[in-house]
């Protein structure tokens, strides 16, 4: 089930990135008074009332603006509006009611979509009430008071926001269809491939990148079992503003790979592995879905016996947070390994649903310290007392030990090996969580 989308969309700094920092927890966006600072939507993951959701801040919508980055500032904030469940309007109690929040207003009016009305830099209800009922000329509901920067007003906000929160629809908890997410770069063959799983040309296919602009699902029978395929925008990296409306793609990915089972990263065998394939990757490693590479175009590149290894020496080291996915190489234009894809989603999926009985787990834990002593600060060591798996999708583990503090990062991607050397998991991330018990 993929989370509520929460989009705060409103005029150039008014606050949004201030706000949004804040429901983030961390300092994300970028915050500077120069109007339109914010260029790039910048998603995160949040919380209220144990309700996850997916917060997207965006550009500042200047609606009549000529200016290259400002109309696509507008684009942006567009595609954050279809997108999300939820709209949190901002606007600035100091600078009043302005011409262009009317316009904003019209704007969300249009989208049909549960709209709440922010009036933000409230320092000081008593002195800024009277300004604030100024708003309800906008005629969106009643406005809310805060003070993104001193944090006031903002829980009745959160309030009245999850009330719109979509109630889990009982039709899509009973689709139990495998989920695909194809995601990549624009032009590295994403519908192309879609195109050849499904025997029939139903995405559009074009040489300019970017041609795909919203996720498309697509439905392949497999052995008699369905697939969906959700093939997104693809993403490009951050270059001339000009050249880049795909990047507004990016918060399709995360809804896509949200909803996704195990997610398809394509990677354009004549280019390489990029920095960039690397921060998509992320999308689909921090939410720890399963995950191919696909490396596709292979006909096109000249090989040696060499070629495959050096491409996949390439992949592990850009790619190096998730040495766990698996590579496949192929051809979409040729259909060149492209029917083994079906039997590789299959073990991923099983690997991210794989559970490991607890006593087999502690065998392997306790045999993985006996050979590798535990870290110790000042005197103190390390005691691990007992490990579980606690949840699938990713497979998740919580540890007890007898102090947090000492176990590192290091030790603990040592326990992740031992336990993929007993179990496998290709394809899948492990999430381990630490917990401290009184112990002897």
């Amino acid at each position: 089930m993929s989370k509520p989308v929460v989009a705060v969309v409103g005029r150039p700094n008014v606050g949004k990135s201030t706000l949004f920092n804040v429901l983030a927890g961390e300092r994300i966006a970028i915050v500077k008074d120069t109007p339109g600072v914010t260029r790039d939507r910048i998603y995160a993951d949040a919380s209220w009332l144990d309700q996850n959701f997916t917060l997207i801040d965006t550009g500042g919508i200047e609606p009549d603006s000529k200016d290259i980055i400002l109309s696509q500032m507008r684009e942006q904030a567009q595609i954050a509006i279809d997108t999300a469940d939820v709209i949190l309007f901002l606007t600035d109690v100091r600078q009043g009611l302005v011409d262009a929040d009317d316009k904003v207003a019209d704007m969300l009016r249009r989208s049909k979509k549960p709209v709440i009305l922010v009036v933000n830099k409230v320092d000081n209800f008593e002195k800024y009430m009277p300004d604030v009922y100024e708003f309800y000329n906008l005629g969106i509901g009643e406005p809310f008071p805060v003070s993104a920067s001193s944090k006031l007003g903002i829980g009745d906000m959160l309030d009245e926001m999850v009330k719109y929160f979509p109630k889990q629809v009982a039709e899509e908890e009973e689709d139990t269809r495998p989920k695909i997410a194809i995601i990549g770069k624009p032009n590295v063959g994403k519908s192309s491939l879609v195109n050849r799983l499904l025997g029939e040309n139903r995405v559009i296919v074009s040489d300019i990148a970017g041609t795909t602009r919203d996720a498309v699902d697509t439905v392949i029978s497999w052995h008699k079992e369905e697939y969906v395929f959700i093939d997104t925008a693809g993403l490009r990296r951050k270059s001339k503003v000009k050249e880049d409306l795909e990047r507004y793609s990016i918060i399709r990915a995360v809804t896509a790979v949200e909803r996704a089972d195990v997610t398809l990263l394509v990677i354009d065998a004549t280019e390489g592995v990029t920095e960039q394939d690397a921060k998509i990757a992320g999308i689909a490693h921090d939410r720890g879905k399963g995950i191919v590479i696909i490396v596709n175009k292979w006909d096109a590149i000249d090989k040696d016996d060499k070629t495959m290894n050096q491409h996949t020496e390439r992949i592990r080291q850009i790619l190096s947070f998730m040495p766990y996915a698996e590579i496949m190489f192929i051809s979409a234009k040729t259909g060149q390994r492209t029917g083994k894809i079906f039997e590789m989603i299959q073990m991923v999926m099983e690997n991210n649903s794989m559970r490991i009985a607890t006593g087999v787990l502690n065998e392997i834990v306790t045999e993985a310290v006996a050979m590798q002593q535990p870290p110790s600060d000042k005197g103190k060591r390390l005691k691990i007392y007992y490990t579980t798996q606690v949840a699938v999708k990713p497979p998740t583990f919580v540890i007890f030990v007898n102090d947090k503090n000492l176990m590192h990062f290091s030790y603990i991607r040592y326990l992740e090996n031992r336990i993929r050397d007993a179990f496998g998991f290709r394809g899948t991330s492990l999430k381990f969580i630490i917990r401290e018990r009184k112990g002897d």
